[in-house]
């Protein structure tokens, strides 16, 4: 009977980031703020900055790698700028961890542990974008074209890979919990008048149903079912650091959505299912799967700046993993500590989570364009 409930929790908490998702890509698509946003994103560091705000928002970086490609392919957006974009997009896509760990603030213990694998995905990107986006810029200032390292390595493989057309993946997960998100949308489509309206109700029902789904999730995993699924994932799913990337990478191939994945694995690890220190291998493995994703959809329709942009997002997951492999005490140690610091305080977890994915973006891009219209 436990695994039944646990089963009916984690269905409800899959569908609810999907209710979730398509609440804030309906408003996403309805509101042009986003594009001008973007639009406006020549400088790189508005453009890294664009993409964590809008990945934030619309809570998909699917959605918003989709968007840069648009702007590439209409050509109001250059394709040297928007990997800059595609980095940002890496950090915007960690916001939903963040969120699903707030559901255990009531718990200390357990929302130390959930909070600390939530920022393993956080700092990952952050420290990988710290490295690869000084050395992209740099780079670009002196080749006659602009474009940095990374960037015209991604062009170089989209020369040399031919692949053929495949129709884009669906997602299973997305498949089993459509009749939940269609029966969301219908209740925004009856109660609101606008569709950026409608993405908003969506959106905040979507984020409901996850707490609540959360909430019993956790509560049951707390139960005899946590004694049964202990030995299984310690002994076997996560009994090395490279077993551990290894299920990331798969499971993330499997489901198509990185966003699920790595959510998933925050409650897991709140409840003691999963060590801590196999979480960060985990989330590495994870990132990488998303972009195997992204790569299968560019060939849906292979425009070259397409498959440089999801090239570009394999490389930067591939330099980020051969870095912070063999250091990755570092972000562990830091994710740990900053964990510790939140469970005693909570405050400091909401200003994590307002500051790096909220205020550091919008101040950055107004000093960015203030400095840039002073000149």
């Amino acid at each position: 009977m436990r695994g039944v409930y646990a089963g009916i929790c984690l269905y409800l908490f899959l569908a609810a980031l999907n209710v979730l998702g398509s609440g804030l890509g309906t408003f996403g698509q309805a509101s042009d703020f986003l594009t001008q946003l973007f639009a406006y994103g020549e400088n790189p560091f508005v453009a890294l900055l664009a993409g964590v705000l809008v990945t934030m928002i619309v809570q998909s970086s699917s959605f918003t790698s989709a968007l840069i490609v648009t702007l590439v392919a209409s050509g109001e957006m250059t394709l040297g700028t928007a990997v800059f974009a595609i980095m940002g997009a890496n950090i915007g896509t960690a916001v939903t961890g963040v969120i699903v760990a707030l559901a255990n603030v009531r718990i200390r213990r357990n929302f130390r542990r959930s909070f600390t694998a939530a920022l393993m995905h956080d700092f990952f990107n952050i420290l990988t974008v710290l490295v690869v986006f000084p050395l992209e810029l740099v780079s670009g200032l002196f080749h006659e074209t602009g474009r940095g390292m990374f960037s015209r390595l991604a062009g170089w493989l989209t020369d040399l890979i031919g692949l053929e057309e495949v129709a884009r993946p669906n997602s299973p997960i997305k498949l089993i919990t459509q009749p939940v998100v269609d029966l969301f949308n219908g209740i925004g489509a009856w109660l609101m008048p606008t569709l950026a309206g409608q993405g908003l109700l969506v959106a905040g029902l979507g984020l409901l149903l996850m707490f609540i789904a959360l909430i019993f999730m956790v509560q049951n995993l707390r139960g005899a079912l946590l004694r049964h699924m202990d030995g299984l994932f310690r002994t076997y799913f996560f009994r090395s650091d490279l077993r551990a990337y290894s299920v990331g990478l798969v499971s993330t191939v499997l489901v198509q959505s990185s966003t699920i994945t790595s959510s998933l694995m925050v409650p897991l690890a709140g409840a003691g299912v999963v060590r801590l220190r196999r979480v960060l291998p985990f989330m590495m493995g994870a990132n990488l799967g998303t972009t195997v994703t992204s790569l299968l959809a560019a060939t849906a329709n292979p425009v070259a700046a397409a498959m440089t942009v999801a090239l570009f997002h394999v490389t930067f997951n591939l330099t980020g993993t051969a870095i912070w492999w063999p250091l990755r005490y570092i972000p562990l140690k830091v994710a740990t500590w900053y964990g510790k610091l939140a469970a005693r305080q909570t405050r400091y977890a909401f200003i994590f989570l307002i500051g790096v994915f909220l205020v550091v973006p919008l101040l950055g891009i107004g000093a960015v364009e203030l400095f840039t219209s002073l000149r």
